[in-house]
Formats: C-alpha cells, sequence, structure tokens
C-alpha cells in the first residue's frame, strides 16, 4: 500500500511518504504545497492524510484536485481540520481557511459540484471536542446539542472520503 501524509511536518504517518514545505525531519519530499502539481504520478497513492494542513493552503479546491488526482480508484482521503468555531482556528496566524460540516460537500456532490471534477465518496466526518467541554460536560449527546450554540467545544472534524 502506498502512502502520502501531506504537510506531515516531523509527525509523518508511519510508512507514508511525506511531502512539506519544510525541510525538517522525516520530510521526503520538500515542496510548496500552494504549488501545482505536487510531484507524485496520478493515481500513485491508496491512501492520502491531510492532518491540519488543508486550513493552511491558499486554494481549497486546487488541493482537492491534486488530492484527487493523485489517490487511485477507491484510494482514501483522510483528513482533520480545525472546526470553524473553535478558537484554534482563529489564533494561528497561518490558517486561510476556515471548515465546518457542510465545507466537504462541494467534493461529494452535495453543493455547488460544479466548481470542480474533484468528486468523493464520504465515508466518515466525526466531530472531535476540546478537552474542556469534555471535562464539563462528560455526555457526547449533550455536547453535540450545545455546540450548536457555544463557541469552542468542536475543536475539529475528521474524515474519510473515497474517490
Amino acid at each position: 500500500m502506498k502512502i502520502l501524509d501531506v504537510g506531515c511536518g516531523t509527525n509523518k504517518k508511519d510508512g507514508a511518504i511525506g511531502i512539506d514545505r519544510a525541510e525538517l525531519p522525516g520530510v521526503d519530499v520538500v515542496h510548496d504545497l500552494n504549488s501545482y502539481p505536487w510531484p507524485f504520478a496520478d493515481d500513485s497513492f491508496d491512501e492520502i492524510y491531510m492532518m491540519d494542513i488543508i486550513e493552511h493552503l491558499d486554494n481549497t479546491i486546487k488541493a482537492m484536485e491534486e488530492v484527487h488526482r493523485l489517490l487511485k480508484k477507491g484510494g482514501k482521503l483522510h483528513i482533520r481540520v480545525v472546526y470553524w468555531n473553535h478558537i484554534y482556528a482563529f489564533s494561528d496566524p497561518t490558517h486561510v481557511r476556515f471548515f465546518s460540516e457542510k465545507s466537504f460537500e462541494f467534493f461529494t456532490g452535495k453543493r455547488r459540484s460544479y466548481y470542480t471534477k474533484a468528486q468523493f465518496k464520504m465515508e466518515k466526518l466525526e466531530f472531535t471536542y476540546d478537552m474542556n467541554s469534555k471535562r464539563i460536560f462528560r455526555k457526547e449527546w449533550l455536547m453535540k446539542i450545545l455546540s450548536r450554540y457555544l463557541c469552542n467545544m468542536i475543536d475539529g472534524m475528521e474524515g474519510t472520503l473515497v474517490k
């Protein structure tokens, strides 16, 4: 199985090829991720990981199209992003985009899919909750309800999209 870890930094997924713009330990390919195409052939990866990176990239649509190009048919994109309604989204000056549970619908055919040919099937999308929310509210059903009305409860989303 061939795996790509996009924006891996120093936390590259075991067994993956790591690509990042910074020359760090574990980075196999140094490349500006805002420059397309990335230096890999079409349909070359079974899985791609984008953990806490897409919010740093200038063009979400281009990045998703590039991932779509690189994935084999049936390949999986594992993605994690900070949630738009959490303090982490706005506290990092390198974040250029913000994401909600509706953001990836552009890439699943549910919303305005005419803007891109990169279409995936959403296999999974889950919220991750802020540690303080977990400690205070304790029940996931209560956190789900309250997160609609309160900031800083959901700190991120993790999903899997299939080509």
